[in-house]
């Protein structure tokens, strides 16, 4: 696990997260003010639009400030995410990705949420950590970037000390990984396709399987496989999820295969089964219906005989409280 430090005495601390170290050392704000450069030829998520964010919207229908939808303390998100006091979720308006049949549409596909400058998003931090929330969810993060750490240097000298979880649909640029690096602590990246044909109808994005896997690759080497404290709840790692698609449209033989030989035979993995039509899927079969049990009994197997193992929900859940 990477050392932790405080940004006070300068004494080692190894409950707090990395970047609380390179606040001290005056990275954190380097790294903010690197990204805020980029906005001016947005190369921020995987699209690379290019667009100057400080003229006018990129391709995400943003510029420079970040949109909060909605934010607060989360009871539905993975085991070691969620604990017993929820994951401190922050869900941003928009998304790089155009998904067709997104649950979270009214979110991602619209402009939900009023824009919020540096101080009030790093407010809201300090409000999840003062809540009591286990760590700070950033939920379709791709497009904000620069914002979230304009916003972590102000919430850092504040006081805030929770992990940050990297919550991503996965199209991430290795530019934004790069000044990510020792900032996040849990990256949770989506793998939705192997498929750059399918990627291409359903999400209307180029070169996702090629954009997705670099970005897995690089998350890995940044954090390792996903380490659980003694309660049980994440501290440091990658999560990955696939969300199951009826027909197989997601190709999740080729993906699990990919992560267990390519990434780490260990990598933590939520294969979700909750796929329901929403959005415009209706319009595009086989996407107009739920998964079959027979679909998800497949890529469960998929799974397990790539060799994966660590599985969410086949683990023992974290417990219901703090070990004493």
């Amino acid at each position: 696990m990477a050392v932790r430090y405080s940004c006070y005495d300068g004494g080692m601390h190894e409950e707090w997260p990395a970047y609380v170290g390179l606040h001290a050392s005056g990275e954190l704000a380097d790294r903010a003010a690197r990204a805020r450069d980029y906005l001016a030829c947005c190369v921020l998520c995987g699209r690379r639009c290019r667009v100057d964010r400080n003229v006018r919207p990129g391709v995400c229908r943003l510029g420079v400030r970040a949109r909060v939808a909605s934010w607060g303390p989360h009871h539905g998100e993975e085991d070691p995410l969620r604990g017993w006091r929820g994951s401190g979720t922050i869900f941003f308006g928009s998304c790089n990705l155009r998904c067709l049949y997104c649950q979270n549409y009214s979110i991602s596909q619209a402009l939900a949420g009023p824009e919020v400058d540096a101080p009030s998003l790093a407010a809201i931090m300090l409000d999840l950590q003062h809540a009591g929330c286990h760590n700070i969810n950033l939920v379709s993060p791709s497009h904000v970037v620069a914002p979230i750490l304009e916003a972590l240097v102000l919430a850092c000298e504040a006081g805030l000390r929770l992990p940050l979880v990297y919550n991503t649909g996965g199209y991430d640029s290795q530019e934004a990984l790069n000044l990510l690096d020792g900032v996040v602590d849990i990256y949770m990246p989506d793998m939705k396709y192997a498929s750059t044909s399918r990627a291409r109808r359903l999400s209307r994005v180029l070169d996702y399987p090629t954009v997705n896997r670099a970005a897995v690759r690089e998350m890995v080497r940044q954090v390792g496989d996903l380490v659980l404290d003694e309660d049980g709840l994440a501290v440091r790692g990658l999560l990955v999820r696939h969300l199951v698609l009826p027909g197989g449209l997601g190709g999740t033989a080729a993906i699990v295969d990919f992560l267990a030989k390519q990434v780490s035979p260990n990598t933590y993995l939520n294969l979700m089964d909750q796929y329901r039509p929403a959005f415009l899927a209706r319009e595009h079969p086989p996407l107009d219906r739920r998964i079959t049990s027979e679909e998800f009994a497949l890529a469960l197997s998929a799974a397990r005989k790539a060799g994966l193992t660590r599985l969410d929900g086949t683990i023992e859940p974290c417990a219901v409280g703090p070990t004493t």
